[in-house]
């Protein structure tokens, strides 16, 4: 479960601060898989840094029953300097699990053969995003946070993420941010809308899209 109290967050821009959230307050059950939509720009990947706790509200708290993800597929965090598989034995370290079986999990997930020895700093973007998903899946987390990551990499690469993305959420909460709409109605059980600074929260997925389109003024069968 995921509660946000009177959560408010605003940046300055142009002489005037403009607002992200105003007084949010929302709940996301414990089991529900949530689509948070929203045009660009609305403030969905500031929301989902504020639920990982990476990102501070102006105002307001958020409050949740269970350990919460990093960013699926994140790989900011990784060292250039350090190889793939010592990454992943650090990120192990961090959230306390068993290193030599992040490890072996990784290397089967990413398929990277060698260049897992070596520097992460030298991987190219594919292989970053094959290493970083593997990590985030090779964790059991309570509550997992997406930002588009599971549309990255090649098609087999794409249908593996999201294959095993799903299997984690037969047994783990999710709060997922993507503008792929076959995406999200596979992934997910419910919605929320982010609009100029308020959250409107739907308990079918069906409705949150139906609402984000009308805002977008885009009928359903035009594009993702």
């Amino acid at each position: 479960m995921i509660r946000l109290e009177e959560l408010s967050k605003s940046y300055a821009g142009g002489g005037r601060r403009r607002p992200i959230l105003d007084r949010v307050s929302a709940v996301f059950p414990t089991g529900a898989s949530v689509a948070l939509l929203g045009r660009n720009g609305a403030g969905k990947s500031t929301l989902l840094r504020m639920i990982a706790g990476t990102a501070r509200p102006d105002s307001g708290r958020i409050v949740a029953d269970g350990t919460i993800s990093w960013s699926v597929g994140f790989a900011g965090s990784f060292h250039p300097d350090l190889t793939g598989a010592q990454n992943v034995r650090f990120v192990a370290r961090i959230y306390g699990v068993d290193t030599d079986a992040l490890v072996a999990y990784v290397a089967d997930f990413a398929q990277l053969g060698d260049s897992y020895h070596l520097p992460f700093g030298s991987y190219s973007s594919g292989m970053r995003s094959r290493l970083a998903m593997g990590c985030s899946m090779g964790i059991d987390f309570d509550i997992y946070l997406v930002d588009e990551v599971t549309s990255v990499g090649d098609a087999e690469f794409r249908e593996t993420s999201q294959r095993v993305f799903a299997e984690r959420m037969q047994r783990a909460s999710s709060v997922v941010v993507s503008h792929s709409m076959p995406l999200v109605r596979r992934l997910c059980n419910m919605g929320a809308v982010l609009d100029r600074g308020r959250l409107l929260v739907f308990d079918r997925i069906e409705d949150a899209i139906a609402c984000h389109e009308y805002l977008m003024g885009t009928p359903d069968n035009v594009g993702d």
